[in-house]
């Protein structure tokens, strides 16, 4: 049975404490299959297809509902239809748009804004900024607390036509024990990285899948790139500061056929600043 994270916010009037109440882990296989999702599926970064995604957004967010009815919501959290809820911390909310407007050909630049808040745990550093380029019809999708990735996931943007894409940052001491400044280089080779976080990626071993490994370097920093198949995956990772960025791209088969082209060229502008 696969692990599965739900939670709901609220503040109470008499005891501003905040409330959080969790469930993890214990809802049967049978309750998960009538929401869309299998055991299996609800695992990872939930990113094992577009298809099962979307079922399984959808049934987070009936979930989340039956939390948070437990209280009286005030305005720390915010209702997104269909996407569950995303969290407002302190005065910033955690969707801040970063999208610039399009250049000639019709592309934009997301920048992730410097102010934009992320649950990333307290005493880490502010997070380095990351930016990529993405076709018109791309558009961010918020990220729910109760989104299958936690925390970790820092950005979703998706398109109807051409797939979906995800930004994860994750603390370094994850895959590596290194302190201070981290580089991709310092966490391992491009086999050690995959195989490290590419099941959480596609909910399965990544033995077989890896088509393509490219190694480049941008402005002294070094990304690894993996295409896998299947599931149609393109992953892009880095390092900076004391984290791990990991960007990823997943298409269905008539996507990938129709796309791979722009999906390349998205993945390929992936930059850490």
């Amino acid at each position: 049975m696969g692990a599965l994270f739900a939670a709901g916010s609220c503040f109470s009037s008499r005891n501003p404490q905040l409330i959080v109440i969790q469930a993890k882990g214990f809802i049967p296989d049978k309750l998960l299959e009538k929401g869309g999702v299998s055991g299996e599926e609800a695992t990872g970064f939930g990113f094992t297809n577009v298809g099962e995604d979307e079922r399984a957004s959808r049934f987070l967010g009936r979930r989340t509902a039956l939390f948070s009815g437990l209280c009286v919501v005030s305005g720390a959290v915010l209702g997104f239809p269909g996407d569950g809820f995303a969290v407002k911390q302190g005065l910033l909310a955690g969707r801040i748009p970063g999208l610039s407007d399009p250049d000639e050909r019709g592309w934009r630049t997301y920048r992730r804004p410097d102010d934009k808040s992320g649950g990333h745990g307290v005493g880490w550093s502010p997070i380095i900024p990351y930016s990529f380029k993405v076709s018109d019809g791309w558009e961010e999708v918020p990220v729910s607390i109760a989104d299958l990735g936690g925390t970790e996931i820092d950005l979703r943007f998706a398109n109807s036509q051409e797939g979906r894409l995800f930004v994860v940052v994750a603390p370094v001491l994850r895959f590596a024990d290194l302190e201070g400044d981290a580089t991709i280089e310092k966490i391992g080779p491009p086999e050690k990285v995959i195989n490290a976080f590419g099941p959480e990626v596609i909910g399965e071993n990544v033995e077989g899948k890896v088509l393509n490994t490219q190694v480049d370097e941008h402005s002294g920093r070094t990304y690894y790139q993996f295409e896998l198949e299947p599931p149609h995956v393109i992953i892009s990772a880095t390092a900076a500061g004391n984290r791990l960025y990991l960007f990823a791209i997943t298409a269905s088969g008539l996507q990938w056929k129709r796309h791979y082209k722009d999906l390349k060229q998205i993945a390929n502008s992936f930059r850490v600043i």
